[in-house]
């Protein structure tokens, strides 16, 4: 074979290798449990209940809410990470309900038997949709507490930045830059840049948000790393504190001492 004959055969096997990726990507971005989740109650939270969110694009969608225990505590917007469903959240809420806080789990779209596939637009209407189901309880911004996880991290910073009464507080957990980076640093070969659909660009969205933000990150982080944390706060133009958990890694965040850092922040801001 000529070397023009090699050369085409690696570019039909790498642009065959690339239309995969980009038809398959999603698979790469979200794992959900499409099993619908248990009861809270059997998940051993007592106070929580499964609510249906109707977004804009008409899907009615599950997410688990513990009502806060009165008309002053705050209430946490949670939006989750790329794994699992509802469920796997449920000592985060017992966690938020210890602190006498309320809390809305919003589960996305394609996760624990909800219609739809997940996406960058479709989880930002997911979001959008627990908001307004906050708002319809009477629960005003002074009192609402934005926090993502992961994933749910780009979602936050999107509505934060689009929606600036959203929220009084915005908490991040184990943020990245954008999926790009991310893509870029773990898959360096790709040409990611053609390939990726949903971006997640908190980067450039960051300096957008008007509200006091924090970032709880793991030293020890190998998915997404710690600098990814440094960079949104280098770029962030409101009050922005960081807290890194050493040798905690991705997921490890709430038990090395995230939640508290979390609730220290939120009972000095808002007073």
């Amino acid at each position: 074979m000529t070397l023009l004959g090699v050369a085409l055969t690696a570019a039909l096997t790498l642009g065959g290798f690339g239309a995969a990726l980009y038809a398959f990507q999603d698979r790469l971005i979200y794992f959900p449990d499409p099993r619908p989740p248990p009861a809270p109650s059997a998940m051993g939270l007592q106070g929580v209940r499964e609510v249906r969110l109707r977004t804009a694009d008409g899907l009615d969608i599950l997410a688990w809410e513990a009502p806060a225990p009165d008309g002053r505590a705050p209430v946490v917007l949670y939006l989750h990470g790329n794994g699992g469903h509802v469920a796997y959240r449920a000592e985060r809420i017992a966690a938020f309900q210890r602190l006498g806080w309320g809390a809305l789990v919003v589960q996305w779209r394609g996760y624990g038997g909800n219609p739809g596939a997940p996406s960058e637009d479709g989880l930002g209407q997911d979001a959008q949709a627990g908001l307004a189901h906050l708002r319809a309880q009477g629960v005003g911004t002074a009192r609402t507490v934005l926090w993502g996880e992961s994933l749910g991290t780009g979602v936050a910073v999107r509505l934060a930045a689009e929606q600036p009464d959203a929220a009084a507080l915005l908490v991040l957990e184990s943020p990245y830059t954008s999926l790009l980076d991310l893509a870029k640093r773990h898959h360096p070969l790709l040409p990611s840049g053609l390939l990726l659909r949903d971006r997640y660009d908190s980067l450039s969205r960051v300096a957008a948000v008007r509200v006091p933000m924090l970032i709880l990150q793991g030293a020890g982080d190998t998915l997404v790393p710690p600098e990814m944390g440094r960079r949104l706060q280098a770029a962030a133009t409101a009050p922005v504190e960081l807290w890194e958990a050493p040798g905690a890694g991705h997921n490890d965040i709430g038990p090395a001492g995230g939640v508290a850092a979390g609730a220290e922040f939120v009972r000095r801001r808002l007073r």
